[in-house]
């Protein structure tokens, strides 16, 4: 009589993961945002710098609270912020040049 060998260890699953992510991996649900803003901000409504500026900064302290978690697109709130800082000065500037030339 011969048994059977045991059926192989079941493989660990990534969970939520999407394929081929790593394990503790994610996007920041609000990156794309911060980066929409901030492009749309700086070509055509400066005034929504200050809604880039705001989002992407309470985005950056989230994933600094949150070191265990290794999120993809920090580069994007990054660039959406910055992109929201520039469109802000630029429109600042030209409140500031505009009140001076009167």
């Amino acid at each position: 009589m011969s048994s059977m060998p045991p059926p192989p260890p079941p493989m660990p699953s990534g969970g939520n993961q999407p394929f081929g992510s790593q394990p503790g991996t994610m996007e920041h649900p609000k990156g794309t945002q911060v980066l929409v803003l901030g492009i749309v901000s700086l070509v055509c409504c400066y005034p929504l710098g200050i809604a880039a500026i705001i989002i992407g900064g309470n985005a950056r302290k989230e994933i600094a609270a949150n070191p265990s978690v290794r999120y993809t697109n920090q580069t994007q709130i990054t660039v959406g912020w910055v992109l929201g800082i520039v469109a802000t000065v630029v429109f600042v500037g030209g409140l500031v040049y505009g009140a001076t030339t009167l």
